[in-house]
């Protein structure tokens, strides 16, 4: 897909205004954020932009060339030849840059991974994916704060949600949703027989309080004691709380904190950002069919991904990509290759749908 050099030339313009209006210090508060926010994104695109330029005003130049020494003539057609190779994969990489983002690309995420079928083997398998993503988070230089977390009687999490903050986070695992598949022999199986078990995954991008408006008379909100681990407080504190949102009937607790107000305000992040994805949903609906089109439609009742332990290979069966690198992938920086390979598939399919 090739971009034209007016295109180019605009890209450069705005490029350079914003790139002044950062270095003149007259912007402050929000108009700094948002014009830094936007040199951000800009940059990559302006620079790539940029090196085609240069290769194509070089082209033109060697091709125009006439140059009676036959040893320089040759130098100029090798490096002519050398462009023409060259120039198809910087087009790509701006046409890739240039694609349409994700609003939410940018935004933190809210990570909820929940046992699906298989007793306490899915449990422990949620805990496993749980471990996965906080090494996978570190090795990017995100923050994990656990939300709230439903521990199972043999070390696994019935249910665990997180939030996941630093730059890009949904736009690498927004592609995680869905169900998770383990095959294994689990440590509660005395015959040595493999089971499968599942754990469903559901990356949420967090909104701020200005996406998403919540008005205290469509809350029900209840306080409760804790129970399960926690300390003394458990048992004599009044400190869990569960919030319904009566329009959606979406009911999120939290236990975790002994502070019952750091509960609600817990609580209430979680409930914004599925509600944020109610309304993403919502405003997308006319466009779900080409989504699931793309690398997967992320419903959590999608299978994805299936860890086979007997042959330490990890599949991701919607891009058929298999890796027999199990034990890297399930520490954390493996999971790179399979989170890059998704983001491939996706470029490579939206421009082909631009192309057609």
């Amino acid at each position: 897909m090739s971009v034209s050099d007016t295109r180019l030339a605009q890209l450069g313009v705005r490029f350079a205004e914003l790139e002044a209006r950062l270095a003149s210090g007259t912007l402050e508060g929000e108009a700094f954020v948002t014009a830094s926010r936007d040199y951000a994104e800009l940059e990559p695109v302006a620079r790539v932009a940029a090196e085609i330029v240069s290769m194509r005003e070089e082209l033109a130049s060697l091709q125009k060339l006439d140059d009676p020494d036959p040893e320089m003539r040759a130098l100029a057609d090798e490096e002519v030849a050398r462009i023409k190779s060259e120039l198809p994969e910087a087009e790509r990489k701006l046409a890739i840059a240039m694609l349409p983002r994700d609003a939410a690309d940018s935004r933190p995420a809210m990570l909820e991974i929940r046992a699906g079928t298989g007793g306490d083997e899915a449990a422990l398998f949620a805990a496993d994916l749980y471990r996965m993503y906080e090494r996978f988070a570190a090795e990017q230089g995100w923050k994990v704060e656990m939300i709230s977390a439903n521990a199972s009687d043999i070390g696994g999490f019935k249910e665990v949600v997180a939030n996941v903050s630093g730059t890009g986070v949904f736009a690498k695992l927004k592609f995680e949703s869905g169900v998770h598949r383990v095959q294994r022999v689990p440590v509660t199986e005395s015959g040595g027989r493999i089971h499968t078990s599942a754990a469903t995954v559901a990356v949420l991008p967090e909104p701020s309080e200005v996406d998403v408006q919540i008005e205290d008379k469509d809350l029900k909100i209840d306080i409760y004691r804790a129970s399960g681990a926690g300390g003394q407080h458990v048992n004599t504190t009044d400190s869990a709380v569960r919030i319904t949102h009566l329009p959606t009937d979406i009911v999120v607790t939290c236990q975790d904190e002994r502070s019952q107000h750091k509960n609600k305000a817990k609580a209430m992040q979680v409930l914004r950002a599925r509600l944020y994805e109610k309304m993403r949903d919502e405003a997308q609906g006319a466009e779900a069919e080409a989504r699931k089109a793309m690398v997967g439609s992320g419903d959590r009742s999608e299978r994805i991904r299936t860890y086979n332990f007997p042959q330490g290979r990890v599949t991701d069966h919607r891009i058929n990509l298999t890796l027999h690198r199990l034990p890297e992938i399930l520490e954390g920086p493996g999971l790179g290759e399979l989170v890059d390979a998704l983001i491939a598939e996706d470029e490579a399919k939206r421009l082909a749908a631009m192309d057609a």
